[in-house]
């Protein structure tokens, strides 16, 4: 069975929404490829609405989970890619969605980058992640 720590140390900002540290000492992981704004036939969900487009990623986070036995609450990292950093509260509430299962203090960590492109056009959001079971 996997021993997980969420830490958020004395010296570091206390973050909403996600932990700075997560301490796993798990013998199995997980690893998640990116995951998009795409449904079961790779068709593009949400348009050029980043929220919706984010709902659909963390849906497929779910589905990608779900069928290795895990939920939301195995994750421990996710990298999260975005083309634009000005919707990032649109962003904040499709993740807040999608962690509501999870309680804040173990919440997984999580990085945030803007890039300038992804993989397919029209694409707003990219979510990989890393669980332990």
């Amino acid at each position: 069975m996997s021993e997980i720590k969420y830490i958020n140390p004395a010296g570091l900002e206390t973050p909403p929404g996600y932990s700075q540290i997560v301490d796993v000492r798990a013998s199995r992981l997980i690893f998640l490829s990116g995951q998009a704004a795409l449904d079961a036939h790779g068709e593009l969900v949400g348009g050029s609405d980043l929220e919706a487009q984010a709902d659909q990623a963390f849906h497929n986070v779910s589905q990608a989970l779900a069928s290795v036995g895990c939920t939301a609450a195995n994750l421990v990292k996710l990298t999260v890619f975005v083309r634009d950093m000005n919707t990032l509260a649109a962003y904040r509430r499709a993740r807040d969605r999608f962690l509501k299962s999870v309680e804040p203090a173990a919440a997984p960590a999580i990085t945030l980058v803007e890039v300038s492109r992804l993989f397919a056009d029209g694409l707003l959001i990219e979510i990989e992640g890393v669980a332990a079971a």
